[in-house]
């Protein structure tokens, strides 16, 4: 595979990583541990090296689980996890956000130890904390990288004021958030400063949770263990309104003129994202090794200028249904 660099960072990694959240938790059944553990090993076998996780995902129980897959080739590899989450003990349930100097620190400590590293390659704020001066935060990662138990500071759904003012502090090399061909808000303000200010960008849900592949329509359910039970871009009218979406990237793959004809709408959706700038690098996440393989062959789709124009024209059209989380998970999103 390929290798990108996150802006002017100077962390290289594979141009595909992989999302790790679904391993253990918000899409339903998670996988049997030892499965988990060789879906990760054999992405590395396959070229991924960005590995995403994070304190909140389980809780927990998401690091530990990348911490012992990974650790046989730790060196290889780049893991991000994150912080900003207050978990209330014994329940593990969130409590609100938490920048607080103090508390980066207890979470970088827990999240190294169950991490089996010395060093957190990436470390993103997960949610800004509007408690918080950004100019604190970004002060505080500083110190841990100079300390040498991080190496890279990230944000996460930051608002371009805030990531002008956290990059003034500490050099931000990746931004993190929502992107996909049925949520492209970050191209008119988010993309600018990114390329301005040289930060690489990490789209997650970049297949729209599972949406892009295909695989859905109004008849899918979803159980309550699933997050996307409780977003209203999956309720059956959305699912049925926002198919004109997977029409788009099906007549795309049917219209590629290469000879090959074959692509999945996912991979479609994937080459699309690689296409847009240098620095972008998606984590699609999966449970399922073929899913991994679709996805990383996606790589290999290498879509013309009037490929592009077409799809885009094609989505100028759609009028995208459901807004993507809760409106109380909306409110945490910085603008």
């Amino acid at each position: 595979m390929r290798v990108r660099t996150l802006g002017r960072s100077g962390l290289t990694v594979s141009e595909l990583g992989l999302g790790c959240m679904g391993l253990t938790s918000s899409y339903g059944t998670a996988p049997e541990r030892a499965d988990a553990i060789a879906l990760l090993r054999g992405a590395v076998e396959r070229g991924v090296t960005l590995f995403d996780t994070a304190e909140f995902y389980g809780p927990f129980v998401n690091e530990e689980l990348v911490g012992e897959a990974l650790a046989p080739v730790r060196d290889k590899v780049v893991i991000a996890t994150k912080f900003g989450f207050k978990i209330e003990p014994g329940t593990h349930r969130r409590l609100g956000v938490d920048s607080r100097p103090e508390h980066i620190r207890e979470v970088v400590e827990a999240s190294l130890a169950r991490l089996r590293t010395d060093r957190i390659d990436l470390l993103y704020q997960h949610r800004v904390d509007p408690d918080v001066p950004i100019e604190e935060v970004a002060g505080t990662v500083g110190a841990l990288i100079r300390e040498g138990k991080v190496l890279h500071f990230g944000l996460s759904e930051a608002g371009a004021g805030t990531i002008r003012r956290a990059h003034a502090v500490q050099a931000v090399a990746a931004l993190q958030s929502e992107y996909s061909l049925w949520w492209r808000e970050p191209e008119a303000e988010i993309f600018p400063v990114l390329e301005e200010l040289g930060i690489g960008f990490v789209p997650f849900s970049p297949l729209g949770r599972g949406f892009l592949t295909g695989a859905m329509d109004a008849s899918t359910t979803f159980p309550s263990s699933d997050m996307r039970s409780r977003q209203p871009r999956f309720t059956p009218e959305a699912l049925a309104a926002n198919q004109t979406l997977i029409d788009v990237l099906r007549d795309a793959a049917a219209a590629r003129t290469d000879g090959e004809g074959t692509a999945s709408p996912a991979q479609i959706a994937l080459a699309w994202l690689l296409a847009q700038k240098p620095w972008i690098v998606p984590i699609p996440g999966t449970t399922k090794r073929h899913r991994l393989d679709e996805n990383i062959a996606s790589t290999a789709i290498v879509l013309t200028q009037g490929e592009l124009a077409r799809i885009d024209a094609a989505l100028a059209a759609v009028a995208v249904q459901g807004a993507r989380y809760p409106e109380d998970q909306m409110r945490m999103i910085d603008r």
